[in-house]
């Protein structure tokens, strides 16, 4: 499709965001599974070291950063956002440069702050933590597209607008496998 074309094309409506992020999260369980755990079991097992939770934070965002940067910046799309016909564009219907894709990025994990507040303020423990973090990614986050009224193409999320990209749902016919 040309960008024009793109740029054309409504974005996705608020229960396909939610399935599109929900199937993400189950994709991510498998980079970290691959990225974090193996090599964190492997210097467990053989050297008893584990890493400090500052710097297990830091290791999992850049992972997670670097799988989304690049399936942004390479294809507009993540492996979910394949499946539900999801893709992410720059506000001219280009695929996002790796600048733009990063700030997105940054710009899209910023849900992270309340939660690390309403942690402390509610003490929250283990499981609860973990609750309260994929309820937030998975309903809450997606929710900000209500508080964008003005674009004529529909509602785009907090990281979309700072970031000045947008979502787009592609129709049944664009699909191509890569």
């Amino acid at each position: 499709m040309t960008p024009a074309e793109l740029s054309a094309l409504p974005s996705p409506q608020f229960w396909r965001r939610v399935s599109c992020t929900l199937y993400e999260q189950l994709v991510l369980l498998g980079v970290v599974a691959l990225t974090f755990l193996v090599p964190n079991l492997v210097l467990g097992i053989l050297f008893g070291v584990s890493l400090p939770s500052w710097l297990t934070f830091l290791y999992l965002y850049t992972v997670l950063g670097l799988y989304f940067v690049w399936y942004w910046n390479k294809s507009g799309q993540t492996l979910a956002m394949q499946t539900w016909r999801i893709r992410i564009i720059n506000l001219s219907g280009h695929t996002l440069s790796r600048r733009q894709a990063f700030w997105r990025y940054v710009y899209g994990s910023l849900w992270i702050l309340p939660c690390i507040l309403l942690q402390a303020l509610l003490q929250l423990q283990k499981w609860q933590i973990i609750e309260m973090l994929f309820t937030v990614a998975l309903f809450i986050w997606p929710l900000s597209t209500y508080l964008d009224r003005v674009n004529p193409l529909g509602p785009q999320s907090l990281p979309d607008r700072f970031a000045g990209s947008r979502l787009v749902e592609l129709p049944k016919s664009a699909i191509t496998l890569s």
